[in-house]
């Protein structure tokens, strides 16, 4: 039986062989686990004894006997270490402790980026690919907001809801995670390629699959399980009555987390699902302080208020004016410019201080947001 000689590294051989092993998902690894106490030696086991092994099929047993496939563990491995990404295993002290909980965590999660211990405090914001505009705008707000009240956002790295969530945490300067149904190294949807470049410099990027694993239908219903574990809360942004978002809130419930929802435009079959949660019990969302006021016992009684920065020392007179006239809706410099009772020419050089400052941002189509 190949594999590596020595500590850590023969470990997580053992831990990769074993899940990509035929039939070997997160229910029957840990089953297994619990039983040899360690991937290493379930390979050691003979099919005599893992024929006693309930619900394991005999292609199964014969893979695991045989082990003919540790080139493509150490090839996978090899990877891994080529392009800076990290394995964390199910006893790993990485591992997020509320995806633990659920029922069928991963045995193994693929990574780019590193965990933060803020990202116990994190929220699920999800919704339909092909939003509105109203969807968009609403979910990049609230992800702005819950950013910066230190929030991690938590999304599915789709189009529409999902990427206004993570673009609206990075527009503020906090950490989103974001959740694949297809490996590391596969950039899908690719309309979202600046995402997979900045998600893991400001969060991380997660999948269960290996690398160089395609997008298949039946893996996003699998990936939702993912989102809402890693999250107190799921708040779906625009869904209808059939969507994978309402699966990831079927999956909150059974996990025990908080399902909420904004309302959206009335007669839009967008809205039929967000709205059919609204009437089962959800709880109504229209601000992160909304959001933050149902998960406080959860993240020790944070109060609603965290949603709003203090403002910065040291603000000139005009500065303030700006800050005031600004918050988490962006603003178009002319509606600014009237808001902030400044000229466009006097405006000009207190926004490029305050972006120097890191207190601004500015977004396409000449809008600005106060960074929160």
């Amino acid at each position: 039986m190949a594999g590596p000689r020595q500590g850590h590294q023969r470990e997580l051989f053992y831990w990769l062989a074993l899940s990509m092993a035929h039939g070997v998902g997160p229910v029957a690894f840990a089953r297994l686990l619990r039983h040899y106490q360690s991937p290493e030696a379930v390979f050691r086991a003979s099919a005599e004894e893992l024929s006693r092994f309930p619900r394991l099929s005999r292609k199964t047993i014969d893979e695991i006997t045989n082990f003919d496939w540790a080139p493509r563990v150490e090839n996978q491995l090899k990877k891994v270490r080529e392009k800076g990404l990290t394995l964390v295993t199910l006893n790993d002290p990485r591992y997020p402790s509320r995806l633990k909980e659920i029922h069928s965590p991963p045995s193994i999660l693929w990574a780019a980026g590193d965990f933060q211990t803020e990202d116990a405090a994190a929220v699920a914001i999800v919704g339909s690919r092909g939003a509105t505009d109203y969807g968009r705008e609403h979910s990049g707000r609230l992800a702005r907001e819950l950013a910066g009240a230190g929030v991690t956002v938590v999304s599915g790295m789709a189009m529409g809801i999902d990427a206004a969530a993570h673009r609206g945490a990075l527009e503020a300067g906090g950490r989103t995670i974001g959740v694949l149904g297809c490996g590391l190294d596969v950039i899908y949807p690719r309309v979202n390629r600046d995402l997979f470049e900045k998600v893991p410099r400001s969060g991380v990027l997660l999948s269960e699959y290996p690398l160089g694993t395609e997008p298949q239908p039946g893996f996003f219903p699998v990936r939702n399980r993912i989102i809402a574990g890693l999250s107190v809360a799921v708040v779906v942004v625009e869904a209808a009555e059939r969507s994978g978002a309402l699966i990831t809130a079927d999956l909150a419930l059974e996990q025990n987390r908080e399902v909420l929802a904004l309302p959206g435009r009335v007669g839009s079959i967008k809205s039929r699902g967000t709205h059919a949660l609204l009437r089962q019990g959800a709880r109504l969302v229209e601000s992160a302080a909304d959001i933050l006021e149902e998960i406080g016992p959860q993240l020790g009684a944070r109060p609603a208020s965290a949603a709003k920065k203090e403002e910065p020392a040291d603000l000139t007179p005009k500065e303030k004016q700006v800050w005031d006239a600004l918050g988490a809706e962006p603003l178009h410099v002319d509606q600014l410019s009237r808001q902030a009772g400044l000229t466009p020419a006097g405006l000009a050089p207190v926004l490029l201080e305050l972006e120097i400052r890191s207190l601004v941002k500015q977004l396409p189509g000449m809008r600005y947001i106060r960074i929160i």
